[in-house]
């Protein structure tokens, strides 16, 4: 009995062991006008919405494989294209990551462990 009790403890201290590094984004409009096309690149990959109106947030959680700058890029009430620079991502990168946009720009707000340690 001993025997089966632990050999079926062991599947979960197993899973209790397992960790994926995941950053957890969240997209805000923090402007009087609504976004269209939004894209938020990061190494090896992209997300993004097709709108996102005054007000309104969009959350997404990535894996990063790789290393790279982060970028977003949306389209303005004038179909005009805007890019921002973001932080240097690199694998293995976890934790919440704001991403703001307002009338001045974007801020760029990553938790303690999405950075690269300096």
């Amino acid at each position: 009995m001993r025997l089966l009790c632990a050999l079926a403890v062991l599947p979960v201290l197993a899973l209790a062991g397992c960790h994926s590094a995941y950053v957890e984004t969240t997209v805000s409009n923090h402007t009087a006008q609504p976004m269209q096309l939004i894209e938020v690149d990061y190494p090896s990959a992209s997300f993004g919405t097709q709108t996102l109106a005054p007000g309104a947030t969009f959350h997404y959680r990535f894996k990063v494989l790789g290393e790279g700058k982060m970028k977003l890029i949306y389209t303005d009430t004038a179909n005009q294209e805007k890019k921002f620079d973001g932080p240097l991502l690199k694998e293995g990168a976890e934790g919440p990551l704001t991403i703001t946009i307002a009338d001045n720009g974007v801020q760029w707000q990553p938790g303690p462990h999405v950075l690269p340690a300096n």
